[in-house]
């Protein structure tokens, strides 16, 4: 249902978009998380580390498609608020006829760089060939990540964020059912793990493509009106490859990162890939919240209400701040719980691993919140080259720092540098803040600044 955040309650709006938004992302996690657990428990330990130095490759493509769609959905949500719907469609158009050509390139480029890229990583050779496989399958899906993105930021920038979670619940109970059967029960190995992740994504596409041509006439597309709009082509681009290069830089720092692992051995592996896992849920409704503040920003934004964005962005902080006391107090509980999740109670040494990353871990969810509350204020004003400058110094410096620290106190060294790289992000950003707030450069998306 297509939703004006620029009038009623903001704390109700704000709300109302963030949860089906963190049900919706945490539903598209348990796509890899299910893989994982199931991969860990009925296949082993090699196949688990083969998974997880995958992932942050999967998370490259995954965020950097994103990263488009975001861009795309800013544009979007301002024409929205600012009651441009023409404008809306035919930007719309634009990412549509844009993302074939973009998607079809990194199928191509993916297939051909995956083992080069593995060996850079120094993917022990016991496990290369199967994470060469598995890695080229979840390539192939690329198309089908990028047109649910696209269909789904339409939805979000409209104010709907309810449908692409319903049609992406059904299609991870879907993964998880599947791989149950297949891995658990007939044993078929780890490459049909990566069939039905992405045989869940294309359903996931399929299904809000023709919701939007059943339900909503804003977002619907003629044959005739599949057009490119260079004007607007170049605003995507602009914000879009900015914001892909913000999104990239975590899992290219992860990528980093795991090459500071696996000389560690196929233990802190699999430790390190069932920690990422469960890092990643925590860190779901703090994007879920940003995401709502930049929706809700560009929105406002686009029908120059300064007042209302202001108290927006206050109350989605503190929704920030609410949400990490219930997730430190939840993982410092359930931190040996969730471990064995991955690895079964024979594996006691990655259990202990996991867990005394974990309990550092807890207390260090704060700074992320903040800086995700920073940059969904950013990206719904259109800075998005500050999200770019002040990701890429926390990536920078978590690298540098995981080099330092993990020779000398182990995987909890990954902790503390992700640590260090918040706190002098929040150090670069809260000041920019309260630059362009009194300064008044924040450049308000009304009807003059718009691409005709």
């Amino acid at each position: 249902m297509v939703k004006d955040m620029t009038e009623g309650n903001i704390f109700r709006h704000l709300a109302g978009y963030t949860v089906p938004l963190i049900l919706g992302n945490l539903f598209q996690l348990t796509y890899n998380a299910v893989d994982s657990i199931i991969v860990g428990r009925f296949i082993g330990k090699e196949a688990l580390a083969a998974v997880g130095t995958s992932s942050p490759v999967m998370n490259i493509i995954i965020l950097g498609i994103s990263g488009i769609c975001i861009g795309s959905s800013v544009l979007m949500s301002s024409f929205f608020g600012g009651k441009q719907e023409d404008m809306v469609k035919k930007e719309m158009a634009t990412t549509a006829v844009f993302g074939v050509y973009f998607s079809l390139i990194v199928v191509a480029v993916g297939m051909a760089v995956t083992r080069p890229l593995l060996r850079a990583l120094y993917v022990p050779e016991e496990i290369l060939d199967t994470a060469c496989a598995y890695l080229r399958i979840i390539f192939l899906g690329a198309p089908f990540t990028f047109f649910y993105n696209a269909v789904a930021s339409a939805l979000k920038s409209v104010g709907d964020s309810k449908t692409p979670l319903k049609f992406l619940a059904f299609c991870s109970v879907l993964n998880g059912v599947l791989d149950v059967i297949f891995i658990g029960y007939l044993h078929f190995g780890i490459i049909c793990s990566a069939v039905t992740t992405v045989v869940a994504e294309a359903l996931s596409a399929i299904l809000c493509i023709l919701y939007v041509y059943r339900k909503i006439p804003l977002l619907q597309l003629a044959p005739g009106e599949f057009k490119v709009d260079r004007g607007l082509l170049r605003q995507t681009l602009q914000y879009g490859s900015v914001t892909a290069l913000q999104q990239s830089c975590q899992p290219v720092g992860k990528l980093l990162i795991q090459g500071a692992v696996n000389p560690m051995g196929v233990d802190v592996m699999a430790a390190f890939n069932a920690v990422n896992k469960i890092d990643a849920y925590a860190f779901t409704p703090e994007q879920s919240i940003s995401n709502a503040i930049t929706t809700f920003v560009a929105q406002n934004s686009g029908a120059g209400e300064e007042e209302r964005i202001r108290k927006g962005f206050g109350t989605g902080m503190m929704m920030e701040f609410g949400y990490w006391i219930l997730i430190c107090g939840t993982i410092l509980l359930l931190r040996g719980p969730l471990m064995r999740l991955f690895v079964g109670g024979e594996a006691e040494d990655i259990v202990a691993l996991g867990s005394e990353y974990l309990g550092i871990m807890a207390f260090f969810y704060l700074f992320p919140g903040f800086t995700n509350g920073m940059q969904g204020y950013f990206r719904g004003r259109k800075h998005m080259k500050m999200t770019l400058f002040g990701t890429f110094i926390q990536t920078s410096l978590r690298v540098v720092f995981v080099y330092v620290l993990t020779p000398v106190i182990g995987l909890s060294g990954v902790a503390f540098a992700c640590a260090v790289g918040w706190a002098l992000m929040l150090a670069v950003e809260v000041p920019y803040y309260f630059y362009i707030t009194r300064a008044g450069n924040h450049r308000p998306l009304g009807r003059d600044s718009a691409v005709r």
